[in-house]
């Protein structure tokens, strides 16, 4: 199986079956130009997993399985360096809905070193900046993420809201006017170091699935001689 156009993510022989599903959006009257994912070939994109259409992924980050990145409707995104996208996390988007970043647009946009945990819903157009976790089964929609910021399990960020840098969004929280982002307090330290700590044992699967998987891989995902 060759090497897809315009993604560094290779195949190898006898690893059809492994591959997570990595593809081109389709054209649609909505998305009439088909671009293909841009996959840093030091990320790892795990088994049954899909990533789809024009989404761009920087170096050492890690795609846990069953996730679904679709840039079939809103698009582009973008997912910066040394991110965890964590089993059953989905990210979409709105068709031309986009926020600015750069003097670019995009659907989503989530920055470097952040954590994105099981189960959690990304949903363009929003912004995720550096070193923010969104906790499991949370919900980011129509929002601003501030660097640094911490959103509990079961948590919405919603409504076209901003979360300023470093704000705490308790458990099962509906954040859903900025009168509310203002009033959010700090993150504390305990929910500091939990996020530090995640982060320091997702930015190790990359490199050492890679190394498990070595370049031939039966549908089990192992490797074989």
């Amino acid at each position: 199986m060759a090497e897809k156009k315009g993604t560094n993510f290779s195949s190898h022989n006898h690893s059809h079956c492994f591959e997570p599903f990595i593809s081109p959006n389709p054209i649609t009257s909505i998305n009439p130009v088909q671009r293909y994912p841009k996959i840093n070939k030091t990320a790892f994109i795990s088994q049954f997993s899909s990533v789809i259409g024009d989404v761009t992924i920087k170096n050492n980050v890690y795609v846990a399985p069953n996730v679904s990145i679709r840039a079939d409707e809103g698009t582009p995104f973008y997912i910066g360096s040394d991110t965890n996208i964590q089993d059953g996390v989905i990210l979409h988007g709105l068709l031309n809905k986009r926020i600015s970043v750069g003097g670019k647009g995009y659907s989503i946009f989530i920055g470097n070193q952040v954590s994105i945990a099981h189960g959690a819903l990304v949903h363009g157009p929003c912004y995720v900046g550096d070193k923010v976790f969104v906790g499991f089964n949370a919900i980011v929609y129509n929002a601003i993420v501030g660097k640094g910021s911490y959103i509990s399990y079961n948590a919405v960020v919603t409504n076209g809201v901003r979360i300023p840098p470093n704000r705490f969004v308790p458990p099962g929280a509906n954040i859903d006017s900025q009168e509310k982002a203002n009033a959010l307090s700090r993150v504390p330290e305990d929910s500091k170091e939990f996020a530090r700590e995640v982060q320091r044992v997702n930015q190790e699967f990359p490199a050492s699935y890679h190394l498990l998987f070595g370049k031939n891989r039966c549908s089990c995902g192992m490797a074989y001689d």
